[in-house]
């Protein structure tokens, strides 16, 4: 046990200084892109957002929405039904002058998820002189420049999509927001200057002719992921996704343990059904790290309960977590870099990207885990299962 011990420490160790690396490299892509002009590049725009429910900071989010920099654009508001709770709020946001807002009600979904039956139902009310469709959702708040910056690129019609990801701030002093904000940042680093980037449903502008060419709507029809669905579809069609860091949306979250392992398990399960690659990557980092971890702490106290030498053990098995919790630190400031108006709110809050890093593999771990043994979810109130990509059942409503 003590030479598997020694190999995956090393191991490690290793692997978290290449992801420290690895993190200032993000930085300098990240550098790179907010010193480089957008461009000029503004077509007509469709901006759809999906709805359900009075969730916190609803209001200020979907103000955020109308506040765009942008010069042609208008909003589509969708709700499953009439009697949501959010709908007079969004009737009162379309009563707003500018931008001109459409509400959706898009029915209730039929063997696919809530979410993407919303978008399916908006995206055929688009009218065709719409040149470009970008996707958000309610519990973000992009800035002012958002938009300009997320559909700039798409000048380059050999794109596939411009995507960015979000970054959770806990509007909720507790230990479960504080774990599911550290969770998250980790995926924001997935997405770089590579060829492996994935659409995230929060925030991706695509082109209608592309969106059109990949079928993104039939792909959609049986499905409950609209990212990972949307990632197959380009992919099929050998289209590139570009991850534009400047775009980083700010959303305020609070969870209770119940509501962290739902959101967490969800995500994992989501992956496994629709990206099996990706999830099978993540979890052999995750759970190696959480192995050698636990077998350490192990080693250690057997050793140091015997009375013989235990130090190097415990140096080896806190080495990989220091190293975890630097990197968190590197992506951290490097956020803070890139958008810094948020700065301040992370530096008061330092602690949960740089010390709850080095745990969160260990909660990936049981994610993944999770995921091994089921295929069910719970999403905004709805249990689904997936059976595959292209089946989905819902179980409840």
């Amino acid at each position: 046990m003590l030479a598997l011990f020694y190999f995956f420490a090393t191991l490690e160790i290793l692997l978290g200084l290449y992801l420290i690396f690895d993190g200032f490299r993000w930085l300098g892509y990240a550098r790179r892109r907010i010193m480089t002009h957008p461009g000029f590049y503004a077509p007509r725009v469709a901006v759809i957002c999906p709805c359900k429910g009075m969730e916190p900071g609803l209001d200020r989010n979907l103000l955020a929405l109308c506040e765009f920099d942008y010069p042609n654009y208008e909003l589509f508001l969708v709700l499953a039904s009439s009697n949501d709770p959010a709908h007079s709020l969004i009737r009162q946001i379309a009563d707003r002058p500018k931008p001109k807002v459409q509400v959706v009600i898009a029915g209730p979904p039929q063997n696919c998820g809530e979410k993407v039956n919303n978008l399916r139902s908006a995206v055929e009310q688009v009218p065709p002189d719409f040149e470009v469709l970008v996707f958000a959702d309610s519990d973000g708040r992009p800035g002012r420049q958002w938009l300009q910056h997320l559909v700039a690129p798409l000048i380059d019609s050999r794109l596939g999509a411009a995507t960015t990801m979000r970054w959770f701030f806990p509007s909720r002093a507790n230990l479960p927001s504080a774990l599911l904000t550290a969770w998250n940042a980790s995926i924001v680093t997935m997405l770089g200057d590579h060829s492996r980037n994935f659409c995230w449903g929060g925030g991706t502008a695509i082109r209608r002719e592309v969106f059109d060419q990949a079928a993104v709507l039939d792909e959609w029809r049986y499905s409950v992921s609209d990212d990972l669905s949307m990632t197959r579809a380009l992919e099929r069609v050998a289209r590139p996704i570009l991850f534009v860091p400047e775009c980083l949306v700010l959303s305020y979250q609070e969870a209770d343990f119940a509501g962290l392992l739902e959101f967490t398990n969800r995500q994992i399960i989501i992956t496994r059904v629709y990206s099996p690659k990706l999830w099978a990557k993540g979890a052999a980092a995750h759970v190696v790290y959480s192995f050698t971890i636990l077998l350490g702490a192990a080693l250690f106290l057997d050793a140091w309960l015997a009375g013989n030498p235990a130090l190097h053990l415990l140096v080896l098995t806190l080495a990989p977590m220091m190293l975890a919790a630097v990197r968190g630190g590197v992506r951290m400031a490097a956020v803070a870099e890139v958008n810094p108006a948020w700065r301040q709110q992370i530096l008061e809050k330092a602690w949960i990207w740089t010390a709850l890093a080095a745990v969160v593999p260990l909660f990936y771990s049981l994610n993944f885990l999770t995921s091994l043994f089921t295929r069910k979810i719970r999403w905004r109130g709805i249990r689904y299962e997936l059976i595959s990509p292209a089946q989905t059942r819902i179980l409840s409503w």
